[in-house]
């Protein structure tokens, strides 16, 4: 209930509602006299302790009760006897008669409970020099009267609180305790509780009443003034004082009423006040609408000696104007009205009540740090107005345009229309100085934090923001008070600024400065009275401040209570949420309690005995309140950077416990060990937030982690990318939020275990952004050097990728195309296909910076410009851009980059830039670049004295024909674009050079932005106003632009600010625009921008295409928001990413894109549902499931799109194709025979099987099936697909395999293989299925094979497996996922899929196959999901699979699902069932055993069942997500495959997994032969060196390098002295410019070397060992000593394109005419070739020859060029191999010493790789088209080998010319040579 007695309105208003008042018992009426009622002289129902006596007293002639002793705790007097007991006395008023002791102090405390049951003490004491208050507690200052005249009289007038004077009077107390709770705490008073008088005093009677008393009146007088009714009455005789006669009462007694009425007196203090309520005025029947009186100042205020008598009254600060420059008026921020918004009710009593101050509203700062400052004035000459909209504050100034006298009223003003013209809609961004700030609301339902000079108010559900607009630079720290109704914010800045906002309402009610130079924390106190800050002096010495505003809600000012300089650091500081005048800190060494008294701030350390040495970083306080424990009586927790947890007791400032968090073992929780007892660094906690029943962390790992109280074990956590900022758990311990390093925003929802993200942001400067109106994405570029696309409609992230040690500084749309390009500080500039997510070309026209970057309105040309001056034109009208001309020395070196330095004319004819001075301006023919118009800037203005230059440049629409030009001496000028003619002038446009010009597509409003302003202008200038500035950015504005559709306005700079422009465009009506706004929708708007079309509707005859809300992924990483739709299935990427279950969405259906069409296949008739018309997609189809995203398919016509399941198989995409016709060598001839294949396809589904009782175990890899056996460990190769297999299927007899995949070739259908097992022969090919096989299974008795189709084919086929003829096909409506024959009977089948269960039964009557259909759809518990895997179980058991986790079991004879458990987080893709037990296998790496003997029983309860009998027996974590399973009969055994590329060996009895089988996931880089031959080795793009022995083919060790990729690798050769297993090496290169040496026999990295500035590409050992060459892809080759680590010679020669080769060999000839005893050659990309002579012992290196291949000027019909390979030729000394991109596709041999090619061999295609036999004279060179080729030198027959599924990348001979290892992609084959 809100204060006054008010129902708050859902729209802001008030109700009025009757306010229920307590009614005290009939026995306690009119009054009560307490201490006769309790018989207090019995101590029976009450207690004493101490020095408690009764006494006669004389002058009042009755007992009273003496209570003295010097410690007040320990002396006192209490009713009742205990805490249990309550008095219950429900009078509004409590009269209590006593007199101090004098010179001694006394403290009175009273419980009192509210409507709410909440317990609030009440305690007043002369001890007590200021006020508090707390959400439970209420302390109050008292002010002991004297005699009449006397000096101490004089004292207490003063309001000097203190101990009670020597003649210290009798005193009637009258609290009125309803008003007390009304006005301080905002509480519904009850009734009284308790009762403690402690010592020092005398008291005689207590008394309750809802009755006034006056004691100074009569009855008689009562009656002749009729005070009663007035609500006064005579004090009762048995509790008056007594009066001599002819004396007055208030002459010998005081009578204090509080809180007091009419006075002027603090009202925070008890004191005497006047002569009671006879004199007071009226009683107030409800005080709970009641308002503090307006107060005078009293000296106590100047000295500062209590809390109360400073916010007893505002202080009124003299009217004072911003200075107002000439021209350009100051930006103000208006605020007319009331500083808060007042409910209609309570109008009339806030203006009675409010204190008349008139300086109170035109109160304004004076700051003279040179920025943009605020102000608020009630009225002014100047044109300053607020716009309200909603709840938001729209801020703008405006000034006089040219030439407009100053003194002009503005309201006779012409101005820009609409007032104001922008309003801000969204900013994107988090942090600015600090991400540490971020804040929940009271409600749980928005978050603050700030952005820059902005503070956000984000509502999580809905993502609308608003705003807190008034800071001029960065805000460095946020505070909330208890109940968020107050906001104090800090600004950054040489005196920080510190502002208060009344935050419902937004807006600011006070600024004041801090003095502090930097301020680092803010802490307010939960009741918004005292606000503290910590931060730096002018000195770097550490001050905190504490400053009194309580007086803010009522008007008045801000002042500091106290501060304080200290030594010591603090990282944070909170005021106690109990007690508003103390504080806790933290920092580094230290851990203090602070305290405010008598206006000094104090603070003592706490003990941390072996603890003071570490760096503490956060603290929070335990929650909740307990009855029994005092306030201050609660538990500190502090954390630190060591991981320690220190629990400190905040009462008697000591240390209660120290924990140690500690990482997390391998597979456990988290845990905590005492400290110093565990080894190891802790977990470096950043942040912590404590709840009555839990604690969050956040730390230096990017964890946030929930703890229990006592830190036993993680309860919950969530990974970031950077380190975790803070964290804070919301009011109602629901919601953790959580900030990052990163500046990433985001919040755990505890209940559901989701992590939504709020906000991602850049972390740097935004330098320059593009828009796109066709696929409404934006483009930024930042100084954090990454790029960033994001959806306009959402405002949402989609990409965040980053250029290896590069910096984009400008970025480009393609206006027709779905091309981005982007320019780096390297002067690189790539253009990119968002479609295909790839990178399509890279120009290096450009050595530095990029300047300009943009492309013509009509696509066909784009241009850049580098700092050196140098212009590139480019034709973009073909996916791929080439360069047209390069101009140097044209663009303006000195002019300074820019986003717009380039511009274009709106009919794509015109170029205009500054160059080639900053003078000039020049504009060129687009096309042709030709120079059409030179402008002299310089000389336009003939009356300046200095020479003006030019800044931005901006064309205005094609029809006006005008450039517009800023300036430096801050104009805009309007040129005629063809004639170069001064049109016009406007001056001056902003204080500063204009950063950024854009004009509206009407030629209407013109955008500029300098400073850290936005102003939009008329650009007609035909008003006396002509412009509106906007503020919000706390940086120089970088790039202003409108959106395509001119209905937004963006700004980038600190951060993306997102503006509604308001004017409408020219050619739009308003009922145009209004329907346009329902068409396209605003960003924020919800939904995606394509609406579906209802079931209902017509169907389409096209196929919808999908949403663009998510296109694919440009490089690393892919930001797809929740709730987004998008066609790409990211379940393996969350799955690498450890975030299982997380929900995934698809495009469109196709429901609405299909046409009811009767197809007749096999032997039945259906009427299904297809689509009737197949139409390519413009956008790439889904890519696969389990690999990077940056791989992609390629486009093909297809209906669907790939349901939400990883189960479905997806094709790795691949270039190439296999040929159709090659040189096969006969059988029995072949040179090559396949020995062994190294790895398992993880891409696959279902692509592994084994028999347990026949042995039989085979696999993929690639189009190879590989039959191994388990003992031996020896392989056969069956060799019958020439495209990736998808899944395999084994007969039950184990007697015949089947085998899937795509369609070769030429083929119009997948390719299914039917293999014999004994003999290993291809005895079928069945074509049926266009697209992918997904699944295969055959029927118990083996009569049957059916095969599954994926989800473009739709088709489920069933074949005899007799003769192998297709018996049925039936095309099926929604993806379907698996299939299984029942094991019951060969006439039962089900599958599953996107709609759910079905179930098909065979009949077959003669040749006649009919099948019969059943579908069940998934349970309606299970809401929305796909079911994705199926296992028959016992008896009439059938289990699936769903992509959330569950286990479904169905009864097979009623085809009804019965019972469901959440079995996994993630998909479960995996099933297998035998008896009583299940085995699940799921997209979270994990493999479980259940146990489900009792579900069988549970069929039979039907809807009933509950999934407490199912129980998980076993579980194993793999390395991936699992794809393929077999087990025994039992399921004790097991064989299991992962995406990884893993095949493991489960045993449950001895829980343990063995890796059977393993690969290279990802591409395989380098592949080599140790020089033994007893081993090889292999490298790949995931960071791997592996070591596999070639007789076992099994992996021995394996080097991982984390976050890079290892390009290439070498073997050290066998050295001259006796070969060791010691000396045994390999080095490895990786992609960030480092090269590691390992030692392959003590399995360890033992030097780590950096020669390389970019990624390495090639690498070599000296023939010796002794030396290490390495090549970059930079051209650059270096010569390091692996001896000393040093790089000894760094040869440039390849500089500019990438190495490829580098090899070395012993020098065979001497008369080369150099010395040395090494050749060595090195091969670059643009088909170089350079042949070294060293000598490396000597230091000498000498070139010997330079080669350069030609080549055509452009391929044709190549996607890529081939690489350039060279290698010596090991049979003809002085004579090279050279392969690559040329005039003819050949081989040439050069001889070294002819100086002339003196060979040349055919090849049918470009090589992709080439290796030559050291011993026979054979050439191995792969292929693009798939295949290898085995020449015989010279010209002997060549034999072609197809035996792998993608390009062969690498083809590598063993140092015997034995063996032959190939790659292709992440599959290594190893061939022996037949008779070498």
């Amino acid at each position: 209930m809100a204060a006054g007695g008010h129902r708050r309105r859902p729209g802001g208003g008030t109700v009025p509602v009757p306010v229920p008042v307590p009614v005290p018992a009939a026995w306690q009426r009119p009054y009560l006299n307490v201490f006769k009622h309790f018989r207090v002289e019995e101590w029976k129902r009450s207690a004493r302790e101490g020095d408690v006596a009764a006494l006669t007293d004389a002058r009042l002639k009755g007992t009273v009760y003496r209570i003295r002793g010097s410690v007040p705790a320990s002396n006192y007097l209490q009713l009742p006897r205990t805490g249990t007991q309550s008095l219950g006395l429900a009078g509004r008023y409590l009269y209590l008669l006593f007199r101090p002791v004098p010179r001694k102090h006394f403290v009175v405390h009273l419980d009192v409970a509210t409507e709410e049951n909440q317990v609030v003490r009440v305690s007043f004491s002369n001890l007590f020099k200021e006020f508090k208050a707390t959400a439970t507690w209420l302390q109050f200052p008292f002010v002991c009267g004297a005699a009449k005249a006397s000096a101490c009289d004089r004292t207490a007038r003063r309001g000097l609180a203190g101990a009670a004077p020597a003649d210290a009077r009798w005193t009637c107390l009258v609290l009125d305790l309803r008003s007390v709770l009304s006005l301080y705490l905002n509480r519904r008073y009850s009734h009284l509780k308790s009762i403690k008088l402690c010592s020092n005093l005398l008291v005689k009677n207590l008394c309750t009443s809802d009755l006034v008393f006056d004691p100074g009146v009569t009855f008689s007088e009562a009656r002749q003034t009729d005070l009663a009714r007035r609500g006064v009455a005579p004090m009762p005789r048995e509790m008056a004082f007594p009066v001599p006669k002819g004396e007055n009462w208030h002459d010998l007694y005081d009578y204090i009423r509080f809180p007091s009425e009419g006075s002027k007196l603090p009202y925070d203090f008890i004191q005497k006040s006047c002569s009671g309520p006879a004199a007071g005025g009226q009683v107030s029947e409800d005080p709970v609408c009641q308002l503090p009186q307006p107060v005078t100042l009293t000296k106590a205020v100047r000295d500062r000696l209590s809390l109360i008598h400073q916010i007893t009254s505002p202080k009124a600060m003299p009217r004072r104007c911003p200075v107002m420059t000439k021209n350009i008026p100051e930006v103000h921020l208006t605020a007319p009205g009331p500083p808060r918004a007042v409910p209609a009710a309570d109008q009339e009593l806030e203006k009675n009540q409010r204190p008349r101050s008139t300086g109170d509203a035109g109160r304004s700062l004076a700051v003279g740090d040179g920025s943009i400052h605020v102000y608020a004035h009630r009225r002014s000459e100047q044109t300053i107005r607020a716009i309200h909209s909603g709840s938001e504050e729209s801020v703008y100034g405006k000034g006089p345009g040219p030439g407009v006298p100053s003194g002009r009223r503005a309201s006779a003003r012409r101005t820009l229309l609409p007032d104001p013209i922008l309003k801000l809609r969204m900013i994107i961004g988090f942090g600015g100085c600090s991400t540490k700030w971020a804040l929940w609301t009271r409600d749980n339902a928005a978050v603050v934090y700030p952005c820059h000079a902005v503070i956000v108010t984000l509502q999580i559900q809905t993502g609308e923001q608003r705003f807190f607009i008034g800071h001029t630079d960065k805000v460095l720290a946020l505070a909330f008070n208890g109940s968020c109704t107050l906001l104090a914010s800090a600004q950054a800045g040489p005196l920080s600024l510190v502002r208060l906002w009344d935050f419902p309402t937004g807006s600011c009610l006070s600024v004041f400065k801090t003095h502090v130079r930097s301020l680092l924390s803010l802490s307010f106190s939960y009741s918004g009275a005292v606000l503290c800050g910590v931060g730096k002096d002018g000195h770097g010495k550490t001050m905190v401040v504490v400053w009194n505003a309580a007086q803010v809600t009522r008007g008045g000012e801000v002042a500091v209570l106290a501060k304080a300089h200290t030594d010591v650091d603090i990282q944070a500081l909170k005021i106690a949420f109990f007690d508003d005048t103390r504080m806790v800190s933290c920092g580094r060494d230290n851990v203090r309690l602070w305290r405010v008294r008598s206006g000094a701030l104090r603070s003592c350390p706490v003990n941390l005995g072996e603890y003071h040495s570490l760096e503490f970083t956060d603290l929070a306080f335990e929650e909740g309140h307990v009855a029994e424990r005092e306030p201050e009586d609660r538990t500190l927790f502090v954390c630190s950077k060591s991981g320690h947890v220190l629990e400190v007791d905040y009462k008697n400032v000591c240390m209660r416990s120290v924990r140690r968090l500690l990482p997390a073992r391998p597979r456990g929780c988290q845990r905590q060990e005492k400290a110093g007892s565990g080894a190891g660094p802790g977990i470096a906690i950043n942040s912590i937030s404590v709840s009555s029943t839990f604690c969050a962390t956040g730390s230096e790992d990017g964890y946030l982690r929930l703890w229990p109280l006592d830190f036993s074990a993680v309860v919950l956590e969530a990974e970031h990318e950077a380190p975790v900022s803070s964290v804070c758990i919301s009011p109602d311990s629901r919601k953790v939020l959580c900030t990052t390093a990163a500046g990433n925003l985001g919040y755990l929802d505890i209940q559901s275990r989701d992590y939504n993200t709020l906000m991602r942001s850049h972390e740097d400067s935004v330098l320059a952004f593009s828009v796109e109106g066709i696929w409404k994405q934006m483009a930024t570029v930042s100084r954090d050097s990454t790029i960033r696309v994001w959806d306009l409609v959402s405002m949402q992230q989609l990409y965040d990728f980053t250029a290896a040690d590069e910096m984009p500084c400008a970025v480009a749309f393609h206006p027709t195309q779905q091309i981005l390009a982007c320019g780096f500080d390297s002067g690189m500039v790539r253009t990119f296909s968002l479609a295909a997510s790839d990178l399509l070309v890279e120009h290096k026209q450009h050595r530095t910076v990029i300047t300009g970057l943009t492309f013509s309105p009509d696509g066909n040309f784009m241009f850049s410009s580098c700092l050196q001056g140098t212009l590139a034109l480019y034709s973009s009208m073909a996916q791929k851009s080439h360069v047209l001309r390069v101009l140097g020395n044209v663009v303006a070196r000195d002019a300074g980059s820019g986003p717009d330095a380039l511009v274009v004319s709106g009919d794509s004819r015109l170029l205009a830039f500054v160059g080639p001075s900053k003078y000039v301006v020049t504009v060129m023919e687009a096309c042709s670049l030709d120079e059409l118009l030179r402008v002299d800037i310089s000389i336009l203005d003939l009356n300046s004295t200095a020479l003006d230059s030019a800044v931005r440049v901006c064309f205005a629409p094609a029809p006006q024909g005008e450039l517009l030009v800023s300036t430096s001496s801050n104009k805009i000028l309007v040129l005629d674009a063809k004639t170069g003619r001064l049109v016009r002038e406007v001056s001056p446009v902003h204080k500063l050079s204009c950063s950024s010009l854009a004009l509206s597509k009407d030629g209407r409003y013109l955008l500029t932005a300098g400073d850290k302003v936005i102003k939009v202008w008329d650009y007609r200038m035909r008003f006396d106003i002509n412009f509106q500035v906007y503020i919000g950015h706390s940086e120089p504005v970088c790039q202003v632009a409108f959106t395509p559709d001119q209905r937004h306005v963006l700004s980038v700079g600190d951060a993306i600010f997102l503006w509604d422009f308001l004017a409408l465009p020219a050619e739009m009506s308003p009922s145009a625009r209004a329907r346009s706004s329902e068409a396209a929708p605003l960003p924020g708007a919800e939904g995606s921008s394509e609406k579906l079309k209802d079931a209902s509707e017509t169907p389409r005859q096209t196929v919808p295409l999908p949403l663009l809300s998510s296109p694919p992924c440009l490089d690393v990483s892919s930001v797809h928001q929740a709730g987004c739709q998008s066609i790409f299935s990211e379940s393996d990427k969350e799955e690498e990413a450890g975030l299982p279950g997380s929900s995934r969405m698809m495009a469109n259906g196709d429901k609405d894109a299909s046409v009811p069409v009767v197809e007749s296949v096999g032997y039945e008739e259906l009427v299904v549902v297809r689509p009737k018309v197949r139409q390519e997609s413009s956008r790439a189809p889904a890519e696969s499931a389990n690999e990077p995203r940056k791989e992609t398919r390629s486009p093909k016509s297809q209906c669907s799109v790939r349901p939400d399941s990883y189960r479905h198989f997806t094709p790795r995409f691949k270039a190439s194709v296999l040929p159709q016709s090659f040189s096969s060598p006969p059988a029995g001839s072949e040179v090559l025979k396949l020995k062994a294949v190294i790895g398992y396809n993880g891409n696959g589904r279902g692509n592994m099987v084994w028999n347990p009782d026949t042995g039989f175990f085979a696999y993929t890899c690639g189009c190879v099936i590989v039959v191994e056996d388990l003992h031996s460990g020896l392989q056969n190769h069956w060799l019958g697909h020439a495209e990736e297999i998808s899944t395999l299927a084994l007969s039950h007899d184990a007697q015949v395999l089947a085998s899937a995949s795509g369609k070769r070739n030429g083929d119009s259908h997948c390719q299914i293989c039917i293999w014999n097992i004994q003999d290993g022969v291809c005895t079928a090919n069945l074509f049926h299925h266009e697209t992918q096989v997904q699944a295969m299974a055959f029927s118990r008795d083996d009569r049957f094979l059916v095969t599954l189709g994926d989800y473009s084919d739709q088709t489920i086929a069933l074949w005899n497996t007799y003769t192998y003829e297709l018996m049925s096909s039936t095309c099926i409506l929604e993806p379907v996922h698996d299939v299984a024959f029942s094991p019951r009977s060969h006439r039962e089948l089900a599958c599953v899929g996107k709609g759910g269960m079905t179930f098909w039964l065979l009949e077959q009557q003669g040749a006649d196959v009919n099948l019969k259909v059943h579908q069940a759809p998934a349970p309606d518990v299970l809401g929305p999901v796909e079911l994705t895997s199926i296992c028959y179980g016992a008896d009439a058991l059938l289990y699936s699979g769903t992509n959330s986790g569950q286990i479904c079991v169905w009864d097979t004879e009623t085809n009804c699902c019965f019972m469901t458990w959440e079995a996994d987080e993630g998909e479960i893709g995996a099933l297998v069932c035998q008896h009583d037990r299940l085995v699940s296998g799921s997209n979270t790496k994990r493999v479980r055993l259940w146990a489900v003997a009792a579900v069988q029983e549970l069929r039979l309860k039907g809807p009933n069942a509950s999934s407490s009998s199912v129980l998980l027996e076993h579980e194993i974590t793999l390395d991936g997500t699992i794809v393929s399973v077999a087990f025994d009969d039992s399921l004790d055994m097991g064989i299991v495959g992962t995406t990884a590329g893993t095949l493991w060996y489960i045993n449950w009895t001895e829980s343990t997994s063995i890796r059977l089988i393993s690969g290279h996931k990802n591409k395989v880089t380098e592949v080599c032969f140790s020089p033994d031959e007893t081993h090889c080795v292999t490298c790949g793009e995931d960071g791997s060196v592996r070591i596999w022995s070639l007789g076992s083919m099994e992996l021995v060790v394996q080097f991982q390098v984390l976050n890079q990729s290892c390009q290439c690798l070498a073997w050290k050769p066998r050295p001259v002295v006796a070969w060791g297993a010691e000396s045994q090496h390999v080095v490895a290169g990786y992609s960030d410019g480092t090269m590691r040496v390992f030692s392959v026999s003590r399995t360890e990295m033992e030097l780590k070397m950096h020669p390389h500035a970019v990624a390495l590409t090639a690498i070599a050992y000296s023939t010796d060992g002794e030396m290490i060459l390495s090549g970059g892809k930079d051209g650059l080759v270096a010569v390091s000593s692996p001896r000393t680590g040093m790089t000894i010679r760094v040869l440039a020669d390849h500089k500019g394109s990438p190495i490829t080769v580098l090899q070395c060999t012993r020098k065979q000839y001497r008369d080369f005419g150099v010395e040395g005893g090494e050749l060595w050659l090195a091969t670059s990309s643009d088909r170089r070739v350079s042949v070294w002579a060293s000598d490396w012992l000597k230091d000498k290196c000498e070139l010997l020859d330079w080669l350069s291949f030609p080549a055509p000027a452009g391929p044709e019909g190549l996607g890529s060029l081939p690489p350039s390979l060279a290698a010596f030729c090991p049979w003809e000394p002085g004579t090279l191999v050279y392969v690559g991109f040329g005039m003819q596709k050949e081989a040439l041999f050069y001889n070294l010493r002819k100086k002339q090619v003196v060979e040349k061999i055919s090849l049918p295609y470009f090589a992709t790789s080439l290796s030559l036999s050291p011993a026979a004279r054979f050439v191995a060179i792969g292929f693009d088209e798939r295949l290898l080729r085995l020449l015989r030198c010279p010209a002997g027959d060549a034999q072609d080998y197809a035996s792998h599924d993608d390009t062969v990348h690498l083809c590598r001979f063993a140092p015997s010319g034995r063996r032959l290892l190939t790659a292709s992609h992440s599959a290594v084959l190893v061939w022996e040579l037949a008779g070498a």
